[in-house]
């Protein structure tokens, strides 16, 4: 039944509804992790003063950053295909 104010989706009628209920849910979840992720980092930023002087590069935390976006986009897409 539809409320005001609500996240979720109304109740399934048919089971392709129901797969699309659980593909939203994952997706939230996912969503809802980095978001909170991202303010966490972001607070712990804020609040620490210490830098390093002889940080020039940082290969390994760009491999990270180009690799983790890769496969977050794949852990949405999987499910997603199995829905076509």
């Amino acid at each position: 039944m539809a409320t005001w104010n609500t996240i979720l989706l109304q109740d399934s009628a048919s089971p392709l509804m129901e797969q699309l209920m659980f593909f939203h849910d994952h997706t939230l979840l996912i969503l809802i992790i980095i978001t909170i992720l991202v303010k966490q980092m972001l607070i712990s930023m804020i609040f620490n003063k210490f830098t390093h002087r002889f940080l020039l590069d940082g290969q390994l935390i760009e491999t990270i950053w180009t690799i983790l976006p890769a496969f977050i986009l794949v852990l949405i897409a999987l499910p997603s295909l199995r829905l076509l």
